[in-house]
C-alpha cells in the first residue's frame, strides 16, 4: 500500500459497507443536485457542497471521494448548458476548482485522520489551501484577460465563506452521525 492509498483509506468512524454506499450515494447526489437545481445563491450552494465534501472526507474511502470533488462543477456546467446562461469562463476555472476540492478533502484525510492533528486546524489548512489555489488562479486569469474581474470575488472571499460554513455544517452533521 502506498502513501496516498493509505491516507485515502482512512475514516473518522467505522461504518458498514452498506452505510458507506448509502452515504456515497447521498454525498454524490448532493454534490450534483444542489448546484444543478439551485444554481444560486453561491453562499447557500457552496456551503452545502463543501459540507458534503467534508463529510465524504471523514466517512468515505478511495474512489468514493471523486464525485464530491468533480460533480459540482459538472452540475454548474450542465445547468448553464440546459437553462443558460452558459459561460466559457466556468470551463477555464473547472480544473482549479477540482484541485481546490481535492486539496480540501485530502487535507482533512491527511492532517486530521493520518497525522492526528486537531480537526479544526486540519480543516483550516485545507480551506486556506483551497481558497489560495482558487483565488490565485482567478487573479492570474484576470490579469491575462481570460476571466472578468467579478471572478476575483466568486473564487476568493465567497470560497472562504462557503468553505468555513460548509465545514461547520459538516461538523454538526458528523456529530449527529457519530452519536447514532
Amino acid at each position: 500500500m502506498n502513501f496516498l492509498t493509505g491516507v485515502l483509506e482512512l475514516r473518522e468512524i467505522y461504518i458498514s459497507k452498506r452505510r458507506e454506499f448509502l452515504e456515497y450515494l447521498a454525498y454524490s447526489a448532493i454534490a450534483f443536485a444542489v448546484p444543478f437545481a439551485l444554481g444560486h445563491p453561491q453562499l447557500l450552494v457552496g456551503t452545502i457542497v463543501n459540507a458534503s465534501s467534508v463529510l465524504a472526507a471523514l466517512n468515505l474511502k478511495n474512489q468514493k471521494l471523486l464525485p464530491v470533488i468533480l460533480l459540482p462543477s459538472f452540475a454548474v456546467l450542465t445547468r448553464g448548458l440546459i437553462f443558460g446562461p452558459f459561460t466559457m469562463f466556468l470551463v477555464y476555472t473547472i480544473p482549479f476548482i477540482w484541485i481546490g476540492n481535492s486539496i480540501l478533502v485530502f487535507s482533512i484525510k491527511y492532517f486530521y485522520l493520518a497525522r492526528k492533528w486537531n480537526k479544526y486546524l486540519s480543516m483550516a489548512l485545507g480551506i486556506t489551501a483551497k481558497v489560495l489555489i482558487l483565488y490565485l488562479s482567478a487573479m492570474i486569469m484576470i490579469k491575462f484577460g481570460v476571466l472578468p474581474k467579478v471572478f476575483a470575488t466568486s473564487l476568493g472571499i465567497f470560497q472562504l465563506y462557503t468553505a468555513l460554513a460548509g465545514c461547520a455544517l459538516a461538523l454538526i452533521i458528523q456529530k449527529i452521525i457519530k452519536s447514532k
